[in-house]
């Protein structure tokens, strides 16, 4: 049996991971991706890692992975189908193993909400991205459109129309739910334009995106697309032993406790307001040591 065990190798997984080895912790990552690193592969250039030159997301994570493995920590890759809490926890696998630990990391993350319409999949990380903060960087000066009507949406454009000639914000309702101040400022930019009661219904370009096609029929030229119309958290496997918010994410602080002992939450599938590597780095040291305290002054002898 193992005092801890990490599910998900993204870099909140693996940085609890290191944490915890470091502490002289028994601990093992389970990964259903192979040599999974996470949503970073998906960042074409990661320019804001604090003491890094900008490089590719798949690099950072190919980083992170090495920098676990030296450490010797297991790395299983093998996908959870269930998650049971008797006075252990037991992970089922696929493979029909089980993985049995005094404590859980659960590091599953979340996947972006998809367009769904044709040349998304196309032109993803080829002009196409999901996270404004992470790759708006790479449009400066240029003509950008942001997709979406809630708050991530507003705080997208509102990001990017200080950094981009110009900002179309598009949306496909009357009027946006996010917050009223944040429209209002927007609407004062000179360099934003909004586009209503409209949906894109394809994405064009030759080897990089070039255009959006409306489904008015009209076309905008851009050079980066930025879709902010929600994420989709993966925490089905621990529903019954936490607590979500309307949108699915598990409530938890910085420090990762979630409403059942020995389970600790660590990354984008918790409740925050900002989802990046860093924060998500940061995410698996505060789990980290919440469970090691957890080990130390709660577990059961």
């Amino acid at each position: 049996m193992y005092e801890e065990v990490v599910i998900g190798s993204g870099p909140a997984g693996l940085n609890a991971a290191l944490y915890l080895k470091r502490a002289g912790k028994n601990v093992i990552v389970i990964e259903k991706e192979y040599e999974g690193t996470g949503q970073i592969v998906q960042s074409i250039c990661v320019e804001n890692y604090l003491g890094f030159q900008p490089l590719p997301g798949e690099e950072l994570g190919e980083r992170f992975r090495w920098h676990v493995l030296s450490e010797y920590v297991p790395i299983l890759e093998d996908e959870v189908t269930e998650i049971i809490h008797k006075d252990t926890w037991h992970v089922i696998l696929l493979s029909g193993k089980t993985v049995e630990a005094e404590t859980l990391i659960y590091a599953a993350g979340a996947s972006p909400r998809k367009l769904g319409i044709s040349g998304e999949e196309t032109y993803q990380g080829k002009g196409m991205s999901y996270c404004a903060y992470c790759d708006g960087s790479l449009y400066k000066g240029k003509d950008t459109a942001v997709i979406g009507g809630g708050d991530t949406a507003l705080d997208d454009a509102m990001y990017l129309s200080e950094l981009c000639r110009k900002v179309y914000l598009i949306h496909r309702r009357a009027e946006f739910k996010g917050n009223e101040a944040a429209v209002e400022i927007l609407k004062k930019k000179e360099n934003v334009e909004f586009i209503l009661e409209t949906s894109v219904r394809e994405i064009k370009g030759q080897k990089r995106l070039e255009e959006i096609l409306l489904d008015n029929g009209k076309k905008i030229s851009v050079t980066g697309l930025f879709v902010a119309i929600g994420s989709l958290p993966a925490a089905d496997l621990i529903e019954k032993y936490v607590q979500r918010d309307e949108n699915g994410y598990v409530i938890a602080g910085e420090d990762g406790l979630t409403s059942s002992s020995g389970l600790f939450v660590a990354g984008d599938v918790r409740t925050k307001k900002l989802r990046q590597v860093i924060t998500a780095v940061s995410d698996g040291a505060n789990a980290a040591a919440s469970a090691i305290h957890y080990l130390k002054f709660c577990r059961k002898r």
